[in-house]
């Protein structure tokens, strides 16, 4: 009998080593793509299974899988459904909340952020089954506004590499470095420099984590599949000098590239990626102004791409506007007579500026004259003051949006007038700011939108992470009164979604 027992376990130990030299079977994930339920063919067996985050279910393993997969002993006998594995994840999590602090300085958000991080580092099944169920909850944590404070302690808290790093040191060899990424099909990437993170500034290398966190929400929200997205950071140095004296900053540390120094390295980095995957959409996100206009005009005709900052912001932005029109009970097509001051003139201001110049024009017929009137409906507010066409150097962005000298000095204004001035003599329906600087909407400028000739004006605080709003919704409905409009770029925790005693709130994320 014993000698027939040696023949049995020697029996499966030689299909054990056939499996593993032939290739394991195959892997179901539970994430629709265009071609459905498809199963994921895994040369991978044991512990490198239980070791790689896109395939390790841990003790939702059934005892079929772990005996075709050699997981057999490598994992508590329990057998879980994967419902029971977010019930206790989600009890630790309420419990390690508080624990997972670095000390009194470290916020409540980063601590969820880092016990989050810490599941997609090995299980992304569950992290984004976790991240679904509670969007709510936690999309304020794996983006804005945490994802800000993650970037800016991004070398302290890295652990597990995510996405690709692309740098000035690779010239000549990124055509290759894109086939060490293991997916032979990439749908989406999220690109930057890390030039301009949010209203942080430059945070070089570290600005990897909003690709991270722009592709969870991409993932969680519309259900893109996360075996085909790619996080990318492009690190042509930093001029960040806290970083660049920092031992233990990931990046390089070297003032950056400019000119076109800079131009050949993102070059390369498309023609390679479009190489690879001639079908992949890339997003270009949080490039700093004076390169997110040039690079969109360079490549959007010729590759899948969009800039996020110019585009995407200008999209939601319309949107909330056009809402505000409704909410104010007017007719959608009175939009081209609203009077929007615009505090903040970088890519994201004038995306949406463009975008809201064109909706009004098309309102009005589409013509020349048309445009001409849409443009006039806007004042804005840059950290020099009202642009008006005696401003030398202005932007030849924002050269459109320049007021004529005579025009404003009827309307009592300068050029340089300040946010208060001009807000006090043009009675906006709308304040919109996109200007990165918190507090940026003071009591004397909401004091002063009082006289809004809206009876309902509408107050846009569009500036990214939270601390740099330009205004709080309490500020807002405290002062300017509570028959208002309130739009933010990030949610604040303590305010109820929808309605604030009289204030109408909105978050664009």
């Amino acid at each position: 009998m014993s000698n027939f027992s040696d023949q049995i376990r020697a029996s499966l130990s030689l299909i054990r080593r056939l499996k593993h030299k032939f290739g394991a079977p195959a892997v179901t994930r539970s994430f629709t793509t265009a071609e459905g339920h498809r199963p994921t063919i895994v040369h991978k067996r044991s512990l490198d299974i239980l070791h790689d985050p896109w395939f390790n279910r841990g003790t939702a393993f059934s005892m079929t899988e772990r005996d075709r997969l050699d997981l057999r002993g490598l994992l508590p006998p329990n057998v879980m459904s994967s419902e029971q594995q977010i019930e206790r994840f989600m009890v630790d999590l309420k419990r390690l909340e508080v624990q997972a602090r670095d000390g009194p300085s470290d916020p409540n958000a980063l601590a969820k952020w880092r016990i989050l991080n810490r599941l997609h580092d090995r299980n992304e099944t569950m992290y984004h089954k976790v991240l679904i169920a509670n969007i709510e909850e936690y999309a304020p944590i794996v983006y804005t506004p945490t994802v800000g404070l993650v970037c800016q302690n991004y070398s302290g808290l890295f652990r597990r590499p995510r996405g690709m790093y692309f740098s000035a040191e690779d010239c000549g060899e990124m055509m290759s470095m894109v086939y060490n990424w293991p997916a032979d099909q990439v749908d989406m990437i999220v690109v930057t420099d890390g030039s301009r993170i949010l209203g942080l500034g430059d945070l070089g290398v570290q600005g990897i984590g909003i690709a991270i966190g722009k592709l969870d929400l991409y993932v969680a929200a519309a259900g893109i599949n996360p075996q085909r997205v790619l996080p990318v950071m492009i690190d042509v140095g930093t001029n960040n000098e806290k970083l660049l004296k920092d031992p233990l900053y990931l990046g390089l540390q070297q003032h950056r590239l400019d000119g076109d120094e800079y131009l050949s390295v993102i070059d390369e980095f498309m023609e390679a990626v479009f190489t690879r995957w001639p079908n992949v959409i890339v997003q270009f996100e949080d490039f700093q102004s004076k390169w997110a206009f040039k690079l969109l005009q360079r490549y959007r005709n010729t590759y899948r791409m969009f800039n996020d900052d110019v585009q995407g912001t200008a999209g939601v932005a319309i949107a909330g506007l056009l809402g505000a029109v409704r909410a104010q009970g007017r007719p959608m097509i009175d939009f081209p007579k609203q009077k929007i001051v615009v505090a903040g003139a970088g890519s994201a201001g004038i995306g949406v500026l463009n975008a809201a110049r064109k909706t009004m024009a098309r309102m009005l017929g589409n013509t020349e004259t048309a445009f001409d009137s849409a443009t006039r409906q806007f004042w804005v507010v840059d950290a020099e003051g009202l642009i008006t066409e005696a401003r030398e150097n202005v932007d030849p962005e924002a050269l459109p949006f320049t007021r004529k000298v005579k025009e404003i000095e009827r309307q009592g204004l300068r050029e340089g007038a300040s946010l208060e001035e001009v807000v006090k003599q043009v009675k906006p329906d709308v304040l919109l700011g996109l200007s990165a600087v918190g507090g940026l909407f003071s009591k004397e400028v909401l004091e002063a939108l009082k006289s809004s000739t809206s009876t309902r004006p509408a107050i846009f605080a569009m500036s990214n992470p939270t601390k740099n709003a330009e205004c709080t919704p309490e500020e807002a409905f405290s002062i300017v009164g509570e028959n208002i409009i309130f739009a933010s770029g990030s949610p604040f925790m303590d305010v109820d979604l929808g309605m604030h005693g009289g204030t109408f709130v909105i978050f664009l994320f």
